[in-house]
């Protein structure tokens, strides 16, 4: 996700981009080995942090990194300078959407048949995936298929031609790896973790008041911009920008994003390595 934005920032700042374990090029071990729980991932980013020695940082918070970062912001507060936040969420606005519906069943139960999947956008995926009646464990198989990892991808984009096929095939060849399954399908159920913590996060913004850069892809429809805008109620030095592009925002607009980030650390950020 970072390999065009790293070479873009490099020249100026200390970039640090690991994978999570069960992710990219870390090791993966199986469900029954470790805990793939976004406190534990926390823990785990933590150990990292001290490994290698690093004393104040920018996070860069995006999907399931916001509630990993924002655990680590929370826990070590004084080690924050910044943070970029990239349609990340911390507010329940941005998963009051039909996307979320199914998942929110799961949180509750993970065998039931979903009752859940009547809105638009999930009976377009029972049509696709051909079953009438899915469990809420089918309905977010779905969703580390082939089709859906696509569709994360082009989603919401402004000219979809534009976008590698490369970023879904890769992907989905990660995804696609014995036990990887159980893995997302893990971390789709502990996400349910995270909404009891947003008001913590939100005090925490309040009371620490971390310089922010927004920038936020508003064609999202996994965090849509209903999830971006609740950030201005919390954080008085806020940089806000809605961007005409969908989830992952760096791959249609990876030069404006890198630009934003260029000017607001130089801002905002005393270590510069």
């Amino acid at each position: 996700m970072f390999r065009n934005l790293i070479p873009q920032l490099s020249d100026r700042f200390h970039l640090v981009a690991p994978d999570y374990p069960g992710y990219g090029n870390s090791s993966m071990p199986k469900v029954d080995e470790f805990d793939y729980s976004f406190d534990n991932l926390a823990k785990v980013m933590e150990s990292f942090i001290q490994k290698v020695s690093l004393k104040k940082y920018s996070l860069y918070l995006m999907d399931y990194g916001a509630p990993v970062g924002f655990r680590l912001a929370v826990s070590h507060p004084e080690r924050v300078e910044s943070l970029i936040i990239q349609n990340g969420n911390a507010y329940v606005e941005g998963v009051d959407n039909n996307f979320w519906e199914p998942i929110k069943e799961y949180w509750k139960d993970r065998a039931a048949i979903n009752k859940g999947l009547d809105n638009e956008w999930w009976k377009k995926v029972k049509a696709a995936y051909k079953k009438p009646n899915m469990s809420n464990e089918d309905a977010l198989r779905f969703l580390v298929t082939l089709g859906a990892t696509q569709w994360q991808y082009t989603n919401g984009v402004r000219n979809k031609e534009m976008i590698s096929p490369d970023n879904w095939h890769v992907t989905q060849r990660l995804l696609d790896r014995p036990g990887n399954n159980a893995i997302q399908l893990q971390l789709f159920y502990d996400y349910g973790s995270n909404p009891p913590l947003y008001p913590e996060w939100q005090a925490y913004f309040r009371k620490h008041q971390p310089p922010t850069l927004l920038v936020w892809g508003k064609n999202d429809e996994i965090f849509p911009a209903e999830g971006a805008h609740p950030y201005k109620r919390d954080l008085k030095n806020l940089e806000f920008h809605l961007l005409d592009t969908g989830h992952f925002a760096l791959e249609e607009d990876g030069d404006v994003i890198a630009n934003h980030m260029r000017r607001f650390l130089d801002k905002n950020v005393v270590s510069v390595q």
